[in-house]
């Protein structure tokens, strides 16, 4: 019998994430700061209005590109936070997740030979989907003496003929980095000097402790060269409620509607009467829950000081990127010894991208009490390979 698997797929890695936890499923007494999940319960207001929709019978399809209400919310919440004025009928997509957002971005616009510029390290379904869509990926491997962030020297170096899109996150998964309003400016220089095309995932937007979020799609001359990507899971804690949206160029959106109405038809209902409420009455929520990781995130940067793990500063998101560079292990070798001797997850800094090779990523959206037995933990490890 012939091999009927696509080529395509046999070429993809297993998310480099998800290996770490089914080695640690089956140990007991295991601490994880290794998912990118709020230990924040979504907001009650926000179930309550969920549950209510089920009680009214709102269980049938809605539009396949979103409730009309979210979406008219979805754009208010842009131009009240960022600045972005989108017609809610036209240039808003209610996808399931970011994740799908980002895949049917990408499958909506490449062409053959086209390629898609990656700034990484990067969240690992970047490349997987790109290859999918048929382009060529062309990594560019961000500095920690940079700060992590793109520059426009970086990305110039790599344009071709064949450059068609630049994938970018910021605040970033998983190094915490952002981009100011001047960063944006310069690399947007870059990017319309030669047409590109920006999909920007912006799903920690809401989550950056330096300032407030700059948008790439608010520097002029870029809205109409950028998808940007959102959703509700960081910023609202409703990861399992899988809900995002795409805000763009009328005509990308509705190709992006064209594929996401053949594979999906719409995102769930009850996400999206829930959404409505978290738009307009989840700021409160928001900020109670990023006072509570910027706590975290200062506790974890001084306790790994401490301990003498070199760490970058995270100005955004709920990560620290963490230098094992100097213990002469590989970031696998380094989180699986982690594992084994200590029973603490955290996740390989390859996992994002050969550039993360080096570094682990540790996830502070955990409990403070989970955070000081964790690190109690790594401390006592790190005493012994140190030795």
């Amino acid at each position: 019998m012939r091999d009927f698997i696509s080529s395509k797929v046999k070429t993809l890695r297993p998310s480099g994430i998800r290996k770490f936890f089914d080695i640690a499923k089956d140990m007991e007494g295991v601490i994880s700061l290794g998912v990118g999940e709020p230990d924040f319960e979504t907001p009650w207001h926000i179930r309550e209005e969920g549950i209510y929709s089920l009680e009214q019978g709102n269980t049938i399809y809605t539009s396949n590109a979103g409730l009309k209400e979210l979406r008219q919310e979805i754009a208010k919440y842009m131009k009240r936070k960022y600045r972005l004025e989108y017609k809610w009928d036209t240039d808003i997509l209610v996808t399931v997740g970011g994740s799908e957002a980002i895949d049917v971005a990408l499958r909506s616009v490449i062409e053959p030979n086209d390629e898609v510029i990656i700034a990484t390290p990067c969240f690992v379904s970047y490349e997987p989907c790109a290859i999918l869509a048929g382009a060529k990926v062309v990594p560019i491997a961000l500095k920690k003496e940079n700060d992590f962030k793109l520059t426009p020297e970086e990305l110039e170096s790599v344009i071709t003929n064949n450059s068609k899109i630049l994938l970018i996150n910021y605040p970033n998964n998983p190094t915490g980095a952002i981009m100011t309003k001047e960063d944006l400016e310069k690399l947007s220089e870059v990017i319309i000097r030669h047409d590109l095309l920006v999909i920007s995932d912006e799903i920690y937007s809401e989550l950056t402790y330096s300032g407030t979020h700059c948008s790439i799609a608010a520097i002029p001359n870029m809205k109409q060269r950028t998808i940007v990507i959102n959703g509700f899971s960081k910023t609202f804690s409703m990861t399992g409620w899988r809900l995002g949206y795409a805000c763009g160029p009328t005509e990308i959106i509705r190709q992006m509607t064209k594929i996401h109405q053949f594979a999906i038809m719409c995102a769930p209902t009850t996400s999206q009467f829930a959404a409505v409420d978290a738009l307009k009455y989840g700021d409160k929520d928001v900020e109670e829950m990023k006072t509570a990781y910027d706590e975290r995130r200062r506790y974890v940067i001084y306790r790994l000081r401490e301990m003498g793990l070199p760490c970058f500063t995270p100005q955004g998101a709920f990560y620290i990127f963490a230098d094992i560079r100097r213990f002469g292990y590989s970031s696998e070798e380094f989180a699986l010894k982690l594992l084994n001797e200590e029973k603490v997850v955290v996740v390989p800094g390859n996992a994002f991208g050969e550039s993360g090779e080096g570094f682990i990523r540790i996830s502070y959206a955990y409990s403070l009490e989970s955070l000081k037995m964790a690190l109690a933990r790594v401390e006592k490890f790190l005493r012994k390979i140190n030795k």
